[in-house]
């Protein structure tokens, strides 16, 4: 938690035994040295490297790699052009990430409003550049199959409703809330 550490410690807890410590290292030193970024995101945890591609810039040389890691390839889609193969890839995380990558053109937009994943829908029609028309078609599409599915995905476009708050119960004297107590066997 020091922000005065040097270099040199900062890389030792880089490449500690504890993943918490690495872990740590990620949440406190978004600023991290290059050396220091190159040990986490190559971290052999999965977890570590996906949370290192997230937070720190990627070195050019390494997004292939990241990219080729079935642990970091959704992550690392935030840091290419997208493309039709990565619009097209088995896993929905990484379609997700292309749907809601901020340049994404309109023909990968259009074709992800189709998708079989309903997280990759929704996050089309989350975005500010889908047209009302489409956003309207997509998000007729969403019908998750419980109401907190349901919930969850409406953060994302901003359409969450807050539950109204339980009423306040009504004010009692104390004689009123005595023989309360007493029904209740209190």
């Amino acid at each position: 938690m020091n922000e005065h550490l040097p270099t040199e410690l900062l890389a030792l807890l880089a490449s500690d035994p504890e993943s918490s410590v690495r872990s740590s290292v990620i949440q406190r030193c978004r600023d991290a040295p290059e050396e220091v970024r190159r040990t986490l995101l190559t971290d052999p945890d999965p977890d570590i490297r996906r949370s290192s591609v997230r937070t720190f810039a990627l070195p050019p040389d390494l997004l292939p790699r990241l990219l080729a890691d079935p642990a970091t390839r959704a992550a690392a889609v935030a840091h290419v052009v997208p493309t039709p193969e990565l619009a097209d890839d088995r896993d929905s995380d990484v379609r997700e990430a292309v749907a809601a990558h901020p340049d994404l053109p309109p023909g990968l937009r259009d074709l992800l409003a189709e998708d079989q994943d309903f997280f990759v829908r929704n996050a089309i029609a989350a975005r500010k550049d889908t047209p009302p028309a489409l956003r309207e078609q997509v998000v007729a599409t969403l019908k998750p199959e419980s109401p907190l599915a349901e919930w969850m995905l409406s953060f994302s476009r901003g359409t969450h409703i807050c539950p109204a708050p339980a009423p306040v119960p009504p004010h009692r004297t104390r004689q009123q809330a005595e023989a309360l107590l007493a029904q209740a066997g209190l």
